[in-house]
């Protein structure tokens, strides 16, 4: 795609970034065929394509409108479009880009705008926590929009307390902690149980991800070098031999640290230090199931796996989590239709553009229970928090808490 960018965008970093990507589209058009918002809504600019013509008029200075950031808005950051794209455009990349250029252009509504602001800054507080065990108290009493996004009190069980040679790094996350916390300590004891400990910088806490995809950039950008700070001495000091990520949103962008953060001339060897470091759960799984396998009684009935798009398509992380928990003796089986489309979650967006969101989700688990399962596992937890708004009676959970409560205690005899 020939591309002449504006003035003001000429010799910029992400000017550069930006046409080096759009140089790169060939206009094929198959990236509308496996997009959920082209999918629902039949609109060219509602797909990957129309809005790269819309992030490229801007770039060449045409002036942006309201419209131009309701297209922009609409998309889920999913990057299906990656996985599908013959010429490796990186659109994920490229639309974070436009988003910062047209919001700096376009005021937003004040009412938007504020909800947007409580978001970012609401979701990333140490405050979070707190909030959240008050409105799981509450539950019973809140109005459904919000009781959905509430999940009923959790007991996160105990953390091993065994010391191990083989040591991994685990973010605890902004939201995960006070949403479902025992994901984190299912992760700590089925790591435990293979003989690796896991360890928690305190200090370590957002990943950056939701305030640098709703354009404070800025603010995600201190995240990330706050996060790096928290891990460094572990990381320089060869205490941790990996960095395990039980969120596959968090996963992706700790995995674009280095990218993110290129330009920084005081981060960018740490962070891409860090990214090489970064493993999401599902790659330790073919060595962890030798260590696992005398141990895993597996339940009965199908369970529903659905594998979030920043695990496939932004990771392109595919079959890790069906063949490990297969050889475990699970029956976990990947809905037949449209598996790789987003559920509709994709951090804040069920917030934001409930109406799309919730269409995809319905769908999603339509397929799902097309499979008639027991349960429904997933592997980030927005994912699991929105499909379990939507799924009824039939529970919603991390893999890793099916397979941690498959773990028999180690006979002492």
């Amino acid at each position: 795609m020939q591309t002449e960018l504006a003035p003001e965008f000429r010799g910029t970093p992400e000017g550069a970034e930006a046409e080096a990507i759009l140089r790169k589209c060939v206009h094929c058009g198959f990236c509308t065929a496996t997009c959920p918002t082209y999918q629902i809504l039949g609109d060219e600019l509602d797909g990957p394509r129309g809005r790269i013509y819309l992030i490229k008029q801007v770039l060449e200075g045409q002036a942006p409108t309201r419209a131009t950031q309701l297209h922009l808005d609409r998309c889920l950051t999913c990057r299906n479009c990656e996985s599908t794209c013959p010429s490796g455009v990186q659109y994920g990349h490229l639309v974070d880009i436009g988003r910062k250029v047209v919001d700096a252009k376009v005021p937003r509504p004040a009412g938007q705008s504020m909800l947007r602001w409580a978001l970012k800054e609401g979701l990333t507080s140490p405050l979070f926590g707190p909030a959240m065990a008050v409105g799981q108290r509450v539950r019973g009493l809140l109005p459904e929009v919000l009781r959905a996004k509430v999940p009923a009190r959790q007991d996160a069980g105990t953390w091993p307390r065994r010391s191990h040679a083989r040591k991994m790094l685990l973010l605890a996350g902004c939201v995960q902690p006070a949403m479902s916390p025992n994901i984190n300590s299912a992760t700590a004891r089925v790591l435990d149980a293979a003989g690796i400990e896991t360890v928690v910088a305190p200090d370590a806490r957002c990943c950056g991800a939701v305030k640098f995809h709703m354009n404070d950039q800025t603010g995600g950008l201190a995240q990330m070098r706050a996060t790096i700070d928290a891990w460094w001495p572990k990381i320089e000091g060869g205490e941790v031999e990996a960095i395990v990520m039980n969120a596959s949103g968090c996963g992706v962008t700790v995995r674009e640290y280095g990218h993110h953060l290129k330009d920084d001339a005081a981060y960018a060897q740490k962070a891409a230090r860090v990214s090489e470091m970064t493993r999401d759960l599902s790659e330790l799984l073919p060595d962890l199931v030798p260590a696992l396998a005398a141990r895993v009684q597996a339940p009965q009935g199908v369970i529903a796996y659905h594998p979030p798009c920043t695990l496939q398509h932004g990771q392109k992380l595919r079959g890790d989590v069906e063949r490990a928990m297969r050889a475990l003796g699970f029956d976990i089986q990947v809905a037949r239709n449209e598996s790789h489309l987003c559920c509709g979650s994709a951090g804040t967006y069920s917030v934001l553009q409930p109406d799309l969101s919730h269409q995809l989700r319905d769908r999603k688990i339509g397929h799902l229970k097309q499979l008639q399962p027991t349960q429904i596992v997933s592997a980030n937890i927005g994912c699991i928090t929105h499909l379990q708004s939507g799924s009824g009676a039939t529970p919603v959970r991390h893999w890793v808490e099916l397979l941690d409560e498959a773990l028999q205690p180690v006979d002492p005899a």
